[in-house]
């Protein structure tokens, strides 16, 4: 087992020193080669140092380098070395987080990791965290308790009667609200055709003057980053107008909650305290593995009350049972890999990350800008749109870097604007990634350009 795990830490090491060098998308030669995967089971075991060094040699060369610095595609950050060493260890300790009795250390490292987080991120050091799956699961988880919340100030117990017959609840969201919310509001029965939908500016934030008159109990789902422009729904005005004991606020903030984190960008994100639930990924800008989502509850009980479950043989201890705060029962540590990225890089060094991928992307703007070339948005955060003309020429240029290899970005429509996306979210990213990626994109789009 250990000459095993040295030759996958060495494999591991490798790749890891190849990044540079390499393409960030793989080349058409090495996504040929997964071919070689597809064959028939065999009836005889292999050897386990076999199947690792198949695995390497067909698999790494068609991987996506996106824990390198010239990745910049679907808000995707990179792992950050503690987190990545904390990976391995967990992996060989294989803890199961549903109780705290059967992962002591899973249990601890969750509780401790919930107070470091409101901490970062000024919240009421009451607030909940359930360590989830990502942004999707943490809505899901927060709107889960939110509508327990709701209907138990109606009179109807939804975790056992369901909907059926339920009272209604008005769900009001942003006309820039992200595809992960509807999904979770679909998953919880609440359908995302129904939803009342409020206007947006041209950045994408919720219209304040315009937020229409609510029908309570309601839900009111506000945005912390826009996936295109980074830009904030108002929250503090918002939160202030809908304050109700029949209406609860939730803050999909899938990467732009940890503008919160840093003391350069925390004015994008005032009022975040007076939300009633907040999601987030980890495995975005915090920079640990996949997966790994973050929601919190300010109050506590409503979490608990639509995520547990009694069981006779889940007989639960004194310490913090990781399983009454996210819908799964079993599942791996994944407040392990969170809390040594915490610890690694303390509240400095996270405000660092921050504000260098902040600084890179205001840089990619301005230069871009520069060239010739159309940048969409207000770069208040992390996100860049840029449009290098029509939208068949965008998309031209878009396919030419990916094909280029040297950086990687990737595309979207944009009120009507066909543009590529550029997200900087990774703490490997350092100034010479951006010359080359630079570099790359503007000699890219010129020769598109040229070539009509």
């Amino acid at each position: 087992m250990e000459s095993l795990i040295m030759d996958a830490a060495k494999r591991a090491a490798e790749y890891l020193n190849g990044l540079d060098n390499r393409r960030v998308g793989p080349s058409p030669e090495s996504l040929i080669g997964l071919s070689k995967f597809n064959q028939p089971l065999q009836d005889d075991p292999i050897a386990p140092e076999s199947v690792l060094q198949e695995l390497d040699t067909l698999g790494s060369p068609a991987t996506v380098a996106s824990t390198g610095g010239r990745y910049f595609g679907f808000v995707t950050g990179g792992s950050l070395p503690a987190a990545m060493a904390a990976n391995i260890l967990a992996s060989a300790w294989d803890q199961n987080a549903v109780l705290g009795i059967s992962s002591p250390t899973a249990s601890a490292l969750e509780k401790v990791s919930r107070e470091w987080l409101n901490s970062l991120l000024g919240l009421a050091p009451t607030t909940e965290v359930g360590f989830v799956s990502g942004a999707t699961m943490a809505n899901f988880t927060g709107l889960a308790a939110a509508r327990h919340a709701l209907l138990d100030a109606q009179g109807w117990d939804v975790e056992s009667k369901g909907l059926f017959g339920a009272p209604s609840i008005e769900v009001i969201v942003g006309n820039e609200v992200h595809v992960s919310l509807l999904k979770a509001l679909s998953l919880l029965g609440f359908g995302r055709e129904r939803v009342v939908r409020v206007p947006v500016d041209a950045q994408g934030r919720i219209n304040a003057a315009a937020f229409p008159v609510i029908h309570e109990p309601a839900i009111v789902c506000l945005q912390a980053g826009n996936v295109n422009t980074g830009a904030f729904d108002p929250l503090e005005e918002i939160c202030s107008k809908v304050r109700s004991a029949n209406t609860w606020v939730h803050v999909d903030g899938a990467f732009g909650l940890w503008a919160a984190a840093s003391p350069s960008t925390r004015h994008l994100i005032k009022g975040l305290e007076k939300a009633d639930s907040l999601a987030t990924d980890a495995h975005k800008w915090l920079n640990v593995h996949y997966d790994s989502g973050l929601v919190f509850v300010k109050d506590k009980r409503h979490l608990n009350a639509a995520m547990s479950a009694s069981a006779a043989y889940l007989l639960e201890g004194e310490t913090r049972d990781p399983h009454l705060f996210v819908p799964e029962m079993s599942r791996r540590g994944r407040g392990i890999e969170i809390w040594a990225a915490l610890r690694s890089l303390g509240r400095k060094g996270l405000a660092e990350l921050i504000d260098r991928c902040c600084a890179h992307a205001q840089r990619m703007a301005k230069e871009l800008s520069t060239a010739g070339f159309e940048i969409l948005n207000d770069v208040v955060l992390n996100q860049v749109l840029v449009s290098f003309g029509s939208p068949e020429l965008t998309r031209s240029v878009i396919t030419g870097i990916q094909r280029d290899g040297v950086c990687w970005c990737g595309g979207t429509e944009w009120q009507g604007r066909t543009a590529m996306r550029i997200s900087v979210s990774s703490w490997a990213t350092t100034d010479e990634d951006i010359d080359k990626s630079l570099e790359s994109i503007i000699r890219v789009a010129g020769d598109a350009k040229k070539s009509g």
